[in-house]
């Protein structure tokens, strides 16, 4: 018995995790219906029958809650990506491909928490926090790894911005990648991020228009200005 309370996995513990994950489950149902503006733990509480209070030795405020949940959804993501890349073996093109297609599947899947990690942060919840920028570089990682296989190694860096590429690598211990890497890998970021941003918001049902074109457009052009 006092070894598994040691070792975290006595039954205290176990009920513990247990009643965590309940707790996240109703936050990611609360997400989907009202946006992270509609986060109550209180609400929460009530739904799975407890007292605020008791509610509150789980998670200590919203805040707490919210950064699990957003840690959570960085793992995913990463994960996800990482199948991808790994899926597709020997053709760096198709790799590239796998990773940006898999980026918007999950965003489409899991919109809710899609937003709680791109869109503006609630006010006074600090979204650049350590913990939470150390939680989204594994999924910036695969993107880099993929986009190096492609780069040329004259790919140029854009005007003034090689050595702030360099400061951040440094910072989140990547510099086995070039600096033309880590600018592209952005860029490539933020050309996806864009797209599915305005997809999940429903921007091009509103015109008529299906998306998906257009994304496996954008990404052969991006493709192409790596490897010309």
């Amino acid at each position: 018995m006092g070894t598994d309370s040691r070792t975290g996995t006595g039954p205290r513990d176990r009920f513990r995790a247990q009643v965590r994950q309940e707790v996240k489950t109703a936050a990611l149902q609360q997400l989907a219906t009202g946006g992270p503006e509609a986060l109550s733990l209180n609400a929460i509480a009530k739904q799975l029958g407890m007292t605020g209070p008791a509610l509150y030795r789980y998670f200590a405020n919203r805040d707490s809650l919210l950064t699990e949940l957003v840690i959570d959804a960085y793992g995913e993501l990463a994960a996800t990506l990482g199948r991808a890349a790994d899926e597709v073996a020997g053709d760096a093109t198709a790799r590239l491909t796998a990773v940006a297609q898999a980026y918007r599947d999950w965003a489409l899947a899991e919109p809710h928490r899609y937003r709680l990690l791109f869109r503006a942060p609630l006010p006074g919840y600090d979204a650049q926090s350590t913990r939470l920028v150390e939680a989204s570089q594994p999924a910036m990682n695969v993107v880099l790894n993929v986009a190096a296989a492609l780069t040329r190694p004259a790919t140029p860096v854009p005007d003034d911005s090689a050595d702030q590429f360099h400061a951040w690598m440094k910072r989140r211990d990547v510099e086995h990648v070039s600096a033309a890497v880590a600018s592209r890998s952005t860029l490539l970021w933020a050309h996806m991020h864009g797209l599915v941003s305005l997809e999940i918001e429903g921007n091009f049902t509103s015109m008529g228009i299906d998306p998906a074109p257009l994304y496996a457009a954008d990404l052969h052009d991006f493709i192409r200005s790596l490897t010309d």
